[in-house]
């Protein structure tokens, strides 16, 4: 049985938040939520919140599986689409701005 979670065009590079994500593949969820809770980055709480999510869905589907004795078997993180955006620079340049974006996906399973 396992459930999955995807947050698409989160406002963070694919890779900030693939850090994040590589600390949790495999791990138990319990850990995993341990790892991602005492994490500085900002990449940590995006990826709690889908793993939460898919947490929540893995106990929707079965409402009797025990949801500690999961784990996270797929996670990864993908490119998202980059929003374009141009500063004024010196002598009438322009620079060119990319805010980039990621879908995050979690899996979970016993």
């Amino acid at each position: 049985m396992t459930a999955q979670a995807i947050a698409k065009r989160v406002r963070i590079s694919a890779r900030k938040a693939r850090l994040a994500v590589d600390l949790i593949r495999g791990e138990r969820v319990p850990r995993a939520i341990a790892y991602l809770t005492h994490s500085p980055n900002k990449s940590a709480s995006l990826v709690l919140k889908v793993l939460k999510s898919a947490l929540a869905n893995a106990a929707y589907q079965d409402e009797s599986a025990d949801v500690d004795n999961y784990r996270v078997t797929v996670a990864y993180v993908n490119e998202g689409t980059t929003m374009k955006r141009f500063r004024p620079r010196a002598m009438g340049r322009a620079g060119a701005i990319r805010k980039r974006t990621s879908h995050i996906t979690v899996e979970v399973g016993e």
